[in-house]
């Protein structure tokens, strides 16, 4: 259950290049910010997303529908403009222990550390809300994301060929990691 600390949770910090950021979870007021993150994404990188992030009434549901205790999203602010987005997604009753991550970043804010920022900021929620795991299934097309996932500590579980259909119909193999946050208890 969402708690006061963590929809009061904030974080600020400055990118290497000088950018002042604010972290802090998504309210129904970023609506507009929120459509003008995802309004223009190209249809090369939409390809590999779940929804289709040019339809305004998809982002836009995203504001207006938020239920913290089953997707908990974290919003990363420059300027009062939105330059990413990142989310716990929680799972009901045999898989409560566990939560997908997923991640968005404005193309001009790629490669600037950002994108970890956001992350460890989830594992600490995930951690708050005593987690066992975290996990995110990539399409092993894009590596760079992989790689970026094993530095913050997730690690490859395994592959699952032709998983993801791109909207042309292409098949291709998602890997899916895991990060361990806390070790089962008890024994059997």
């Amino acid at each position: 259950m969402a708690t006061k600390e963590d929809l009061l949770f904030r974080q600020v910090f400055t990118l290497k290049d000088g950018a002042r950021v604010l972290i802090r979870p998504l309210s129904k007021s970023d609506r507009q910010a929120m459509l003008d993150l995802f309004l223009p994404v190209p249809m090369e990188e939409r390809r590999y997303m779940r929804h289709n992030v040019n339809d305004p009434e998809v982002v836009a549901a995203w504001t207006e529908e938020i239920d913290y205790d089953r997707v908990f999203p974290l919003i990363a602010e420059v300027n009062s403009r939105i330059v990413g987005v990142a989310s716990l997604h929680f799972n009901p009753d045999y898989a409560k222990h566990r939560a997908e991550v997923r991640i968005f970043l404005a193309k001009d804010f790629r490669g600037r550390g950002l994108g970890t920022k956001l992350l460890l900021a989830l594992i600490e929620i995930a951690k708050r809300r005593s987690l066992y795991l975290i996990e995110v299934d990539i399409v092993r097309d894009l590596s760079n994301d992989i790689k970026a996932m094993e530095k913050v500590g997730f690690r490859t579980l395994c592959i699952f060929e032709d998983y993801f259909m791109l909207p042309n119909g292409e098949l291709r193999d998602i890997a899916h990691m895991v990060m361990r946050l806390r070790q089962p208890e008890g024994e059997f």
